[in-house]
């Protein structure tokens, strides 16, 4: 068996203090991957940031206070990887993989944009660079007769069914046609070639959402957006048994505006 767990940890300094330590001693994951840790290792008590019985791997971006993306595993790597090769964004802290063996685990906290900023174009050149980074990846592993598992915060909600309010949301960066449309491309058998591996097996049913806003009461009216995924190559999407979002009990035990995603695969 093969657990692997996402979430956006909103702040890892923060969810530490919150919870995320606790949660983290209890998981039966083997591999956890965190995005928006928002922080250097040094920054980050040891219990967090260098927990026992973990090998882990921060990689966080060179703007203080920003993005940042971790990996933890119970076995220690054959390799880790840093960035995708790109000259733009390998040093914004938003991606990292590790090879475990027969399986590449990754971690991806894609930009959020802003419709009419900057951000928003930052978002799109993102994508466009990271596609066929997707595919190349996909077909490296396949090569080497292994897996891949590309988790994260995609910033995308794909369908209808992945956001609550999705009439009001068609002009908000997350739910742009075009947007939708490139996360397409990731899931299309002839293009991307990786499976939304929640939805796989889930095909019926609205959400289950993973982020909900700290304004109002969008927790507790579940008024919330699914953009953590695990993307898988087909042949791990297969041996996928279950998954779940560890959506908390109430809000005031929350400790990030995120819930982990939690996939357990039968190797």
């Amino acid at each position: 068996m093969l657990t692997v767990t996402s979430v956006n940890v909103n702040g890892l300094r923060a969810a530490a203090k919150k919870g995320f330590v606790e949660w983290l001693a209890g998981t039966s994951a083997d591999a956890v991957c965190l995005q928006e840790v928002r922080a250097e290792e040094a920054q980050l008590p040891a219990e967090a940031g260098a927990p026992e019985g973990w090998y882990v791997t921060h990689a966080p971006a060179a703007a203080k206070g920003r993005a940042g993306v971790s990996l933890y595993t119970r076995r220690e790597p054959d390799a880790v990887r840093v960035g995708f090769g790109s000259d733009e964004f390998d040093g914004t802290g938003r991606y990292i993989e590790a090879d475990l063996p027969g399986v590449t685990v990754a971690s991806l906290y894609l930009p959020s944009g802003e419709v009419g900023t900057e951000r928003q174009d930052e978002k799109i050149r993102f994508m466009a660079e990271f596609l066929p980074y997707l595919k190349g990846l996909r077909e490296r592993a396949a090569a080497d007769g292994r897996e891949v598992v590309v988790c994260g915060d995609w910033n995308i909600a794909h369908q209808e069914a992945d956001l609550k309010n999705w009439k009001a949301n068609q002009k908000s960066s997350g739910f742009l046609p075009e947007e939708r449309a490139w996360l397409g491309q990731v899931l299309d058998e002839g293009d991307g070639g990786y499976v939304d591996v929640f939805r796989a097996l889930h095909p019926d049913q609205d959400g289950p959402y993973s982020w909900w806003s700290y304004r109002g009461r969008a927790f507790d009216n579940d008024s919330g957006w699914r953009i953590d995924y695990q993307m898988v190559t087909p042949g791990l999407a297969a041996k996928a048994v279950k998954a779940e979002v560890e959506r908390a009990a109430t809000h005031a035990e929350r400790w990030s505006d995120h819930a982990p995603v939690t996939v357990v695969y039968e190797l």
